[in-house]
Order: C-alpha cells, then structure tokens, then sequence
C-alpha cells in the first residue's frame, strides 16, 4: 500500500488566489472502477478550493488512476493505493488516517461539487461548536433532487414499509407508513438538523470524528453512513444538511457491472445496523421476522438482477 501522511497547510498555488478561497478542509475520495468520473470529482474539488484531495483507490482495473494522472498533475493531488478491495468504510479510514486537517470532506468519485458547496457546507459546520457533520443537495445529472441525501433513519418497520412498496399509503397514513427518504418532501429554505445524510457527501469535524471514532470496517458498503450519523447523533453531535450546496452525484456508477455483489453487501450491511441499534427493541420473534424480511428482499431483487442479466445477453446477441 502506498501511503503517505498530507500535511495540513495551504498549497503556494493558493496564495495568489482570492482570501477564503483554499479551505482548511482535506477531500477523501474513496475510488474502485468509477472510471472518468472519478477525474471529474477531483477536478471539481479541486476547484472548490480545498486543501488537498486524498484518492485512496480499492484495487481498480478499469484505468481511472492512470487517467486521473494523465489529466491532473497537481501538487494538490494524493493517490493511495490499497491493491485490494478493502470496503468502502475501511477506504474511508485510510484516507482519514492520512489527513492532518481539522475538517474532512468524504466525497464519492461519482459526485461532482458546484463550485461553492464546499464553502458553503464548511460555513455550516463551523457556525457552532455542537455541529459534527454536514452534507449537501444530492442531484442527479437532471438537477432532480437524489433520495438519500436527507433522511431519518431506516428502522426495520419503515425498511420494511418501503421495500414492499407500503410507504405510498403514507399520504393517507403518515403514522403508520411513513417513508425514512425525504428528498420528496419541499426543500428547506436554510439548514437544518437532520438524522441522517449520506456518504456519498460527508463533511465532519475532526473532534468529532476524535470522539465518536472512525468508520465502523465491519460494513464493506452500503449502511456505515447511517451508522456513522447514528454514532454522531448518540455523542450529541449535529447532524445538518444544507439545500444550497449542490451535488451532482451519478448514482450507482461504480456498482452496475456487479449489482447482485453490491445488494449482498447492502443487505449484510442492513443486518448489521440493525442488530447493532435496534435488536434490543425485539423480541427474538420479531428479529427472526426482520432478519426473514432482509433476506426476502435480497432473493426479490437478486431474482430482478437475474432476469435484467439474461435480458441484456439477449439483446446483445440479437443485435
């Protein structure tokens, strides 16, 4: 593995630029095949003025770290390179580890940064001591509004209500069918406190992250962000997402060519924040009745994966 410590200090290239400009605020950017997406995001932080982008890449074969050195030869550029497939969470703490910054952005290689989300979300983070975490608008490449960005956590009932299709009666039954996604909801006018974000733009405070501890490495992907904000909210740390610094995020680039992997690892990472934080609240009837839901919905949309598989062969042979 290579690796290297960044040290927290502003670049020379930064100081003939405008004040405020260059942050003291590192960027992680956890990377495994994305592709030419990934040189998009790192250009894009780049330009948001932060202080270093730290790549730390999980094994990719695809070329994305060579085309990223061919198109990005900065000063402000760190690449590490694991050799293997660690996990998305375990990537995380690499990269974290190899920071000095008070402030770390954790940003997916399939998310690109306006140019002013990074200042915003760090304006945010630092109006007041009690705030951990930040994250911003999660946009798809239309400018529509991306579920995930804002949400209250995932209990099994609301998993459940929404993985069969349950939480459309919410409008008539809030109470009882409520949804845990909230990007349907109006856009806040200001920041607000919320439960959870997503990864896929995690903005934290270096105390914070001190206090609560580093990425759980038990997760390998999907459900260590809920459980990170879940850890936050638990050491009284704030949780706020904030409407006006947008993200585009290409949802899903990096996981198309090996879905049935990455719902496994979903499902696995669903049992495990829920028998970290909610299996006190069942009985052991109950649980087995969660634990059948999870696995249920993982042969469903396995059997989904399958039938796209077989149906993507044949029309590739046909034509």
């Amino acid at each position: 593995m290579e690796f290297r410590v960044v040290e927290q200090t502003i670049p020379e290239e930064c100081v003939s630029l405008p004040p405020g400009f260059c942050h003291a605020c590192d960027v992680v950017i956890v990377n495994y095949n994305a592709g030419k997406l990934l040189s998009d995001s790192v250009a894009s932080v780049l330009a948001a003025g932060a202080a270093s982008a730290i790549v730390v890449d999980n094994g990719s074969t695809d070329g994305s770290l060579e085309h990223l050195e061919r198109v990005t030869g900065n000063a402000r550029l760190a690449v590490i390179r694991n050799g293997r497939n660690l996990g998305f969470a375990a990537a995380c703490n690499v990269g974290a580890r190899a920071s000095s910054a008070r402030r770390i952005l954790f940003l997916n290689p399939d998310s690109v940064l306006a140019v002013d989300a990074l200042a915003r979300m760090l304006d945010v983070l630092d109006r007041s001591d009690a705030v951990g975490m930040a994250g911003g608008l999660l946009c798809n490449p239309d400018g529509s509004e991306q579920p995930g960005g804002r949400r209250v956590f995932p209990t099994p009932k609301r998993a459940f209500m929404r993985a069969f299709g349950l939480s459309c009666l919410a409008r008539f039954f809030p109470g009882m069918f409520s949804d845990f996604l909230l990007h349907k909801e109006p856009l806040p006018a200001a920041p607000i406190v919320i439960e959870a974000i997503s990864g896929a733009c995690m903005l934290v405070k270096r105390e914070a992250m001190d206090d609560v501890g580093l990425w759980d490495e038990g997760y390998f992907l999907h459900c260590e962000d809920l459980d990170w904000c879940m850890r936050f909210r638990q050491k009284g740390w704030r949780v706020l997402f904030v409407p006006d610094a947008r993200v585009t995020h290409v949802r899903g680039a990096c996981s198309r060519s090996r879905p049935f992997f990455v719902e496994w690892h979903k499902h696995h990472g669903m049992l495990r924040f829920y028998r970290k934080f909610f299996r006190c609240r069942y009985s052991g009837l109950l649980w087995g009745f969660v634990m059948i839901g999870v696995y249920l919905r993982l042969a469903l949309v396995a059997g989904r994966c399958s039938v796209c598989h077989v149906l993507a062969n044949r029309g590739a042979a046909s034509a």
